[in-house]
């Protein structure tokens, strides 16, 4: 983990090449795996500092919801399987509306952009593992239910699903439908 003790406050391509040079394999992580039924994912964090933080996410069949990773911004790496990743747009009533969807394979790599809003599934029952590197490390992330028109300020131990613990909603907001 070296190459991530040495990055401060780290460009787009920085993180892009970080995540690359670390050259985790699904095999590395085995151990640190375990699953989740009830949510979308399992997650492991595996290294932070004030700067960057690292990953693992095992997935079940459940997809995420609509989200974003506060100010962050970060590069996803597929271990296994396949990802379906839905990429939205803030509509002046504040709802994400869906632009545009992408599947993402074995060793691929995306960029999730700051504020950008997307939710992720495994695609076709495959057992999907993506590895994450975002800078900062997130807080403040965002969590819509599109059904409810709403949003959710979450706390930093909770995913990318509507809270279940009173404690991991910092902020929730009704929006116009």
């Amino acid at each position: 983990m070296n190459i991530l003790d040495s990055l401060r406050d780290p460009s787009k391509e920085d993180l892009k090449t970080a995540l690359i040079s670390l050259n985790i394999e699904l095999g590395d992580l085995q151990t640190e795996l375990k699953t989740s039924e009830s949510k979308p994912y399992y997650r492991k964090l595996l290294y932070q500092n004030e700067d960057v933080e690292l990953l693992v996410m095992n997935w079940s069949q459940i997809e995420c919801a609509p989200h974003d990773h506060g100010s962050s911004q970060g590069w996803i790496k597929v271990l296994s399987g396949s990802s379906e990743n839905t990429v939205y747009e803030i509509k002046e009533n504040g709802l994400p509306s869906e632009l545009f969807s992408t599947i993402h394979d074995k060793d691929q790599i995306f960029y999730a952009p700051k504020k950008g809003i997307h939710k992720m599934k495994a695609q076709k029952k495959s057992d999907l593992v993506t590895l994450h590197l975002y800078s900062p490390p997130i807080s403040g992330m965002k969590v819509y239910d599109l059904e409810k028109c709403s949003v959710c300020v979450v706390s930093d131990d909770c995913g990318a699903w509507w809270p279940d613990e009173q404690r991991q909603k910092l902020k929730e907001i009704q929006l116009n439908s």
